[in-house]
C-alpha cells in the first residue's frame, strides 16, 4: 500500500478499508511513514471524519501495535474509569480503593497532567514513597494484595497512541473527536479490564466544552468498548467550576482522603459514590457491597492504605506543604455566582501544580484551596482562596489567570448539573 493513497482517500471523503487501517497504523509506528505525511492524514481525519467501523479498526489497530493484558486468572470481576479530565478531579483517588472494598478488582492505568489539568500519577506521586511505575507481575501482585492498583501504563501499550498523541499535539489535530475516542480506548481496551466506565468532563475546565461535543465522544467510546466486548457506560459531568475545594497534587490527595474517611465536599462524595455504583454494575460483582457504608466503615480507606503500602508509599507520613501562602478575599457581598474551572486550572498551573512539558517537574505542594463554591454566600474581606507555591515570584502570574475567575451577584448563576447525562449502548 502507499501512504500517499490512503491520505487523498480520506482528504476526498473516502472511507478508509480495514486493511488500509490495518497498513497505516503498523507502518507508522514502525517508522515507514513519515511524520509530515502522519501529520497529513490526522489533518484530514479531523476535517473529514470516520464512521463507527473505520473508528473501531483504528482503535483495533492501536491495540494491535503492542502487548494486550489480560486479568482472566483473577477471581473477581475487573473494572476501571477513565476521566477526561479537569480541574481538581481527584476521583481516581478515593474511587478504586472504594470499589476494590466493594468487591471487584480495579486495574487502573493512569497517566500524568500536562497544562491546566492535573494528573493522577502527578497527585499520589506527592505520597512519600510512591511508586507509578510497576511491571506487570508487581500490578497482580499489589491487586492481589488491596484489590486495585493505580499506575503508569508500560511502553509496550499501544505504543502507536503514544506516537500519534504527540504528533496530535504540535499539528493542530487534538480535536478530532475520532482520534480522541481511538487514543483513551486503545490503551483502556488493551489494558483487559472487563467493564470500563467513562467520566466525561463538560465545561470551561474540561477539554469537551459543550455537552453537544462530550456526548458525541461519550457515544463513540462507548461504541468502541462496546465493539470490543468491554462492557462500558459514560457519564457527563460538570467540569464548569472546580471539583471540590483543592486543585494540586497534595492537596488533592489529603481530600480524596478526607472523603476515605467518611468526609469531604459534597460534590466529590456524590460523584465518587455515583461512579462507583456504576463501575459495580458494569462489573456485575455478585452480592457487591454498597459503596457508601463502605466509606462509613472504614473498608474503603483499609484498601487505600493496603494500595499505598503495597506500592512502596507511606500513608501515615505529612504530605508536603507549598512553603509561600498568599489569600484572595471578596470584594463584595453577595453570593458566589460563578468561578471558572479554566482559569483555576491555569493559575494552579502557574503556581508550579502542573507542567508545560512532559518533562518539566511539578511542585507537589503547589495549588489552590477553595474556601467557597458557587452558591455560597461571601463578605467583603473574606478569603475566596489560599494560593500556595514554592516560590512567591509565582503569585502574581497566577493572580493574572483569576483576574475574571469570579463573580459576585444577588442570586447564583445557572449552573451544569454534577451528572448531566448517562450513555449507553
Amino acid at each position: 500500500m502507499d501512504a500517499i493513497d490512503v491520505i487523498i482517500t480520506k482528504r476526498d471523503g473516502g472511507e478508509l478499508s480495514t486493511e488500509q487501517i490495518r497498513w497505516t497504523i503498523d507502518a507508522y509506528t514502525r517508522g515507514a511513514i513519515a511524520e509530515e505525511q502522519m501529520s497529513s492524514l490526522a489533518m484530514a481525519i479531523l476535517l473529514r471524519g470516520m464512521t463507527r467501523r473505520e473508528i473501531a479498526d483504528w482503535t483495533q489497530a492501536m491495540i494491535d501495535s503492542g502487548e494486550r493484558m489480560d486479568w482472566s486468572m483473577l477471581e473477581r470481576p475487573t473494572a476501571d474509569k477513565h476521566s477526561t479530565g479537569g480541574v481538581g478531579d481527584k476521583i481516581t483517588l478515593p474511587l478504586a480503593p472504594l470499589v476494590a472494598a466493594c468487591g471487584a478488582y480495579v486495574p487502573q492505568l493512569s497517566g500524568r497532567g500536562l497544562g491546566h489539568t492535573g494528573g493522577t500519577l502527578d497527585k499520589l506521586e506527592s505520597i512519600p514513597g510512591w511508586r507509578a511505575d510497576l511491571t506487570n507481575a508487581e500490578m497482580l501482585a499489589v491487586i492481589r494484595e488491596a484489590g486495585a492498583v493505580v499506575c503508569a501504563a508500560g511502553g509496550g501499550l499501544a505504543p502507536a497512541d503514544k506516537k500519534l498523541y504527540a504528533l496530535r499535539d504540535v499539528t493542530g489535530t487534538v480535536e478530532s473527536i475520532p482520534l480522541i475516542a481511538s487514543s483513551i480506548m486503545s490503551k483502556k481496551i488493551a489494558e483487559g479490564t472487563g467493564s470500563l466506565v467513562l467520566d466525561v468532563k463538560v465545561g470551561s475546565g474540561a477539554f469537551m466544552k459543550t455537552t453537544e461535543t462530550a456526548r458525541e465522544l461519550a457515544r463513540t467510546m462507548v461504541e468502541l468498548g462496546t465493539d470490543a466486548g468491554v462492557r462500558t457506560v459514560a457519564l457527563l459531568t460538570a467540569m464548569d467550576r472546580p471539583l471540590g475545594l483543592a486543585v494540586g497534587n497534595a492537596l488533592e490527595v489529603a481530600e480524596a482522603v478526607e472523603v476515605l474517611s467518611g468526609g469531604g465536599p459534597a460534590d466529590v462524595v456524590e460523584l465518587t459514590l455515583r461512579l462507583a455504583r456504576e463501575m459495580l454494575e458494569a462489573a456485575g460483582v455478585p452480592g457487591a457491597k454498597d459503596p457508601e457504608r463502605a466509606l462509613a466503615d472504614g473498608s474503603a480507606m483499609d484498601a487505600w492504605r493496603r494500595m499505598i503500602i503495597a506500592q512502596g508509599g507511606d500513608p501515615d507520613a505529612p504530605l508536603p506543604a507549598a512553603p509561600e501562602t498568599l489569600e484572595i478575599t471578596a470584594g463584595s457581598s453577595g453570593v458566589l455566582a460563578t468561578l471558572d474551572a479554566y482559569a483555576v486550572g491555569v493559575a494552579a498551573w502557574r503556581l508550579g501544580a502542573g507542567r508545560a512539558r512532559k518533562e518539566d517537574p511539578v511542585s507537589p505542594g503547589a495549588g489552590i484551596t477553595l474556601h467557597a463554591k458557587p452558591g455560597d454566600k461571601v463578605e467583603p474581606g473574606r478569603p475566596l482562596m489560599t494560593l500556595h507555591a514554592d516560590d512567591p515570584s509565582r503569585f502574581p502570574r497566577a493572580q493574572e489567570a483569576l483576574r475574571d475567575a469570579w463573580t459576585i451577584a444577588d442570586a447564583p448563576a445557572d449552573l451544569l448539573p454534577l451528572v448531566i447525562d448517562r450513555v449507553t449502548a
